[in-house]
């Protein structure tokens, strides 16, 4: 006789945590009666070991006000827990992930003015608490029959039991597609009931009998009888090893056994049990039971295992590392970058590795970790890395003493102030959430040490870029770069590995009294090359170069006789200095600036004023333009009086007040 044993049977993480959670509060909660909302699990064996323990079922929170009441792994409906505050009630809420995550939507959805669909069993604790999360007004679909009861609607949002088949949840959500005009669907099967389904199948679809163990009122085994029994005839639903048919059995060659999700493992290990014993001269039997036993034992500390991911939430990773033991991944060491989210970093379906921190971290979890697999086999890349000296991705993650962290698949390696640029860094904080490419300038694996250097990379490639540069530059040409340093005496230019120097003289046509008036650090300009220097790694830029010298087409732009706008720049004791334009100054006499007498240009004009101006006399050769305030004034006067319409006589100060009233 051999035994195939599907991968997924027994206990699920929903209904094991809500067993751990009844036992803890049976042996931590000693001044109130504890009770479960309804049976705990369906399993009777269970419900009767519970008993023991003096906890009971009950149908109703009014029964029992001011006691501890559990609820189980099915939910309960949204109005129980304003219920249950009424009466004063201790909850221990147990309700599976995947439960909660139907109800969540359910609720989310009603709220959104869609019709509810539930596809399951209308008489199922889990489908009766979830439709109280919509107020009891969802339509629920067990068959095809049950179609009928779905109206044409707008909007339609239809989720599932967790326990419901594959097939009926394609069939049911095809035909819902012809009775709405907006159809939602959210496949809510729990992944462990997939697994569990499938495996069963693969198992009942090559063997000569299947042995089916659970509750007779569990769905979830319900429906793995039903799989079983479309592949294998020959398929036998049991709830304890007294209702074992050894007699059908022990001419078999090969039994498949699955378990529903409320089937104990001591229940599991008693069919397995009595099946050798009934032929205990067969080897490949007590193999099996080996394999089983060891399925059973929980993993020790240290152990690096591989599991299935079943939830993922904001906070953590649900892992189902074998047939019975599902583990926690906590946040923390999920990453050691604060800022990733679980569900950016896996999928529920997803295979993974985890390490085994704890066999219990005091309410019966197995503590797993993810980030310590990462560490492992990133220490591996790394001293890859290192020895060819290739550049890596890190994320700064962290601001310290003297440096910051950088986080590499999992690894905290530290990267120094002095190695963070190729020039002075003021604020280290900039740097935090970036991502960086580095090099590795000090490794130790031993004592898991990494120290990266951004520096080492950026002067690899400015080393590239000098070299092309100077197999390029010439005198006159017009390139591109960046302000990268700003000092009294001019700015430094980062034209590609090198550093230029725009001097103070060169930034513009017009007068500068600091750089910072004309470039700021970080600005893209054009610059042309005046000068260079290999040996000596220097290059001469100009700005101002870049712009044709305003003296040059100064005959073209401005006449004698135009009005034009300017800037006083600078004032003499015979005079003040307008710029029209940068590089382009011109003089107005002090006999220019008024019409009254003046002893000195201050009397009537300040640096920075912007004036109106007359040209006098433009000279190309000399570089000199003459101005007038006075005239500019005068003929824009002249300008604006208009005669009026009728005889009314206007005189000289008519026109003088309405001036003054004007400015």
């Amino acid at each position: 006789m051999e035994i195939i044993v599907a991968d997924h049977s027994g206990f699920c993480f929903g209904v094991k945590e809500a067993i751990n959670k009844t036992f803890h509060a049976a042996s931590e909660i000693k001044d109130k009666k504890i009770y479960t909302f309804g049976p705990l699990i369906h399993n009777s064996q269970v419900i009767e070991q519970l008993k023991t323990l003096g906890i009971e079922s009950i149908d109703s929170v009014e029964q029992k006000p001011h006691s501890t009441i559990i609820v189980r792994s099915h939910g309960v409906p949204f109005s129980f827990y304003e219920t249950a505050e009424n009466h004063h009630i201790q909850l221990i809420d147990a309700t599976c992930p995947f439960v909660r995550k139907v109800q969540n939507i359910a609720r989310e959805y009603y709220l959104k003015g869609y019709s509810v669909v539930i596809v399951g069993d209308p008489k199922h604790p889990e489908v009766i608490g979830i439709n109280g999360w919509c107020d009891n007004r969802a339509y629920i679909v067990q068959n095809e029959q049950a179609l009928d009861t779905v109206p044409d609607c707008e909007k339609i949002c239809v989720v599932a039991q967790t326990t419901i088949t594959e097939e009926l949840w394609d069939y049911i959500t095809k035909e819902l597609e012809h009775k709405a005009q907006i159809l939602e669907k959210f496949n809510t099967i729990c992944i462990a009931t997939k697994d569990r389904q499938t495996s069963c199948a693969k198992v009942a679809s090559q063997v000569d009998a299947m042995i089916v163990i659970g509750g007779r009122h569990s769905s979830n085994t319900q429906k793995l009888v039903q799989i079983s029994k479309k592949y294998c005839e020959n398929t036998y639903h049991i709830e304890t090893v007294e209702e074992l048919p050894i007699n059908q059995l022990i001419n078999m060659k090969k039994i498949g056994i699955t378990a529903g999700a409320s089937t104990p493992d001591w229940i599991i290990k008693e069919v397995i049990n009595k099946m050798s014993n009934a032929d205990q001269h067969n080897n490949e039997m007590m193999n099996m039971m080996e394999e089983i036993e060891n399925s059973l034992r929980v993993p020790r500390r240290g152990q690096t295992v591989k599991g299935k991911v079943i939830h993922v939430t904001d906070n953590e990773i649900i892992v189902n590392i074998g047939y019975k033991s599902d583990g926690i991944i906590p946040k923390g060491e999920i990453s050691n970058d604060p800022t990733v989210n679980p569900r950016d970093i896996v999928q529920e379906g997803d295979d993974i590795e985890v390490y085994v921190i704890k066999t219990d971290d005091g309410e019966g979890n197995l503590l797993l970790s993810k980030k310590r697999i990462d560490s492992e086999k990133g220490w591996d890349i790394l001293e890859e890395t290192n020895n060819e000296g290739k550049i890596i991705s890190v994320k700064v993650v962290e601001v310290v003493k003297g440096g910051v962290i950088a986080v590499f698949t999992e690894i905290r390696g530290f990267i120094p102030a002095s190695q963070l640029s190729d020039s002075y860094v003021d604020d280290m904080q900039v740097f935090v959430g970036k991502s960086l490419d580095v090099k590795i300038i000090d490794l130790n694996k031993a004592k898991k040490k990494v120290v990266f250097s951004r520096k080492a990379v950026i002067q690899q490639e400015n080393e590239k870029k000098r070299k092309l540069l100077w197999q390029n530059i010439d005198k006159g040409n017009i390139i591109e770069g960046e302000v990268k340093r700003i000092t009294n005496f001019g700015a430094f230019i980062d034209i590609g590995g090198i550093d230029g120097l725009v001097h103070i003289s060169d930034l513009t046509w017009g007068r500068v009294g600091h750089p910072s008036e004309v470039v700021q650090i970080g600005d893209k300009i054009k610059v042309k090359v005046v000068d260079f220097d290999q040996d000596k790694n220097k290059v001469s830029l100009s700005l101002k170069l870049t712009t044709p010298e305003p003296w040059a087409a100064v005959d073209q732009k401005y006449h004698v006789g135009d009005i034009v706008q300017g800037k006083i720049v600078r004032i003499a004791d015979f005079g003040a200095f307008v710029e029209l334009e940068p590089g382009l100054d011109g003089l107005v006499h002090i006999s220019q600036i008024s019409d009254k007498h003046i002893s000195k240009p201050s009397q009537e004009v300040h640096v920075g004023q912007t004036v109106n101006v007359k040209l006098l006399e433009i000279n190309k050769e000399a570089k000199r333009i003459s101005l007038s305030i006075k005239e500019a004034a005068a003929d824009q006067l002249n300008a604006e009086v208009v005669l009026p319409q009728n005889d009314e006589v206007t005189t000289i100060g008519d026109i003088i007040e309405s001036q003054e009233k004007e400015s």
